[in-house]
C-alpha cells in the first residue's frame, strides 16, 4: 500500500511540472527562420545591362545576394573576363551570387539527353563553385510527361552526389506551366524518393499558383528544406491557365496570399534568401536602379 501511495504521489509531482514554466524552459523552443534578400537578373534583364552592371544594381540597391542565369555567365566569360574576375567583382560590390538558372536535361527519360544533362551541369557547378555560388537551380528541363516520379528520385540523388563532390548543391524546381513537372507534390516526392539528407526545393509563389499546387503544402516542409524562394505576385485579372511569366508583378501588388506564405516560411525555421523574380516587361521600361530598389522595398514590407 505504503509503494502504491508512493507512486501515486510521484505521479503527481511529475504532472505538475510538466505544466511548470520550467518544463517549458528545458523544452528547445524552434527558431524562426532568418532571412536574406537577393535580385535574380531576370528582373531587370530587359535593360540589357551586363553580368557586372546588374550586380552593380544589386549592390546599390541593398540586396545581400543575386541570382545569376547560366547564359548570362556564359556572356560574362565569352566578353574575355575570367571566373576569378567576376568572384573578384562579387567581392568587392559586397554581395553573395546566391544560386544560379540553368537548363541542364539531367530530368530527360531519354538516357543520352540525361548524361549530356549531367555532364553539362557537372561543369556549370565547377563553374559556379569557382565563383563561390554554392546553389544551382535544377528544373525539369527535357522531362516528357508523365514522369517517373521513382526514376526521377534515383536522378535527383545522382545529382545530390555531383554538388557534393563539386561543392555546389542542385535545388530541385518545379515549374507553374510545365506539364509534365508543375506541382509541389511532384518536387516532394521526387525530393523524398532521393532519400538524402541535403535535399532541397525551390519553390515560387508564381509557380506555385500557376501550377494549381496551393500555398498549404509550404507547411509540409522542414525549414532546412528551402534556402531560396522566388518571391512575387499575381494578379486576378487572367484565368490561373492563361497566365505567364510576363505576368508576375512585384510582392504586394496582387492577390497571392503573401502574408499566409511569410508564416509559413517564418515558423518553419531555417536560414533562406528570398529572391525578387519577375520577367514584366513594364518594368523592363523602367530605369534598372528604381526597379531594384522598389522591388527589394516591396518584399521587406512582408519581413
Amino acid at each position: 500500500m505504503t509503494t502504491r501511495r508512493k507512486a501515486l504521489k510521484t505521479l503527481a509531482l511529475s504532472s505538475a511540472l510538466a505544466g511548470s514554466p520550467l518544463a517549458f524552459a528545458q523544452a528547445k523552443e524552434k527558431a524562426p527562420s532568418q532571412f536574406k534578400f537577393s535580385l535574380n537578373t531576370s528582373t531587370i534583364r530587359g535593360q540589357k545591362l551586363s553580368l557586372s552592371q546588374m550586380i552593380e544594381v544589386a549592390a546599390r540597391a541593398g540586396y545581400d545576394g543575386i541570382e545569376l542565369w547560366i547564359m548570362e555567365l556564359n556572356q560574362y566569360l565569352e566578353s574575355g573576363k575570367s571566373l576569378s574576375n567576376l568572384k573578384q567583382e562579387l567581392r568587392d560590390a559586397g554581395i553573395e551570387a546566391i544560386n544560379a538558372i540553368g537548363f541542364a536535361t539531367w530530368m530527360a527519360q531519354d538516357p543520352a539527353k540525361s548524361k549530356q544533362g549531367f555532364e553539362q551541369i557537372e561543369v556549370e557547378m565547377n563553374q559556379l563553385a569557382e565563383i563561390g555560388c554554392v546553389r544551382v537551380a535544377a528544373p525539369a528541363i527535357g522531362a516528357e510527361a508523365p514522369v517517373d516520379l521513382f526514376e526521377a528520385g534515383e536522378k535527383y540523388a545522382r545529382l545530390l552526389e555531383l554538388g557534393r563532390k563539386t561543392g555546389c548543391m542542385p535545388q530541385l524546381e518545379f515549374w507553374g506551366a510545365f506539364p509534365p513537372f508543375h506541382q509541389l507534390g511532384q518536387a516532394l516526392a521526387v525530393a523524398a524518393m532521393a532519400n538524402d539528407a541535403d535535399a532541397r526545393l525551390l519553390p515560387d509563389i508564381y509557380h506555385l499558383f500557376r501550377g494549381g499546387s496551393g500555398f498549404e503544402g509550404l507547411k509540409l516542409i522542414n525549414g532546412n528544406a528551402i534556402e531560396v524562394f522566388h518571391l512575387n505576385d499575381f494578379a486576378d485579372t487572367l484565368p490561373r491557365e492563361q497566365q505567364e511569366d510576363k505576368h508576375r508583378i512585384y510582392p504586394g501588388d496582387g492577390v497571392a496570399p503573401i502574408g499566409e506564405v511569410v508564416e509559413t516560411l517564418t515558423t518553419m525555421g531555417g536560414e533562406k534568401y528570398l529572391s525578387l523574380e519577375l520577367f514584366n516587361p513594364s518594368l523592363y521600361r523602367m530605369d534598372a536602379d528604381v526597379v531594384a530598389q522598389t522591388g527589394l522595398a516591396k518584399m521587406k514590407q512582408f519581413f
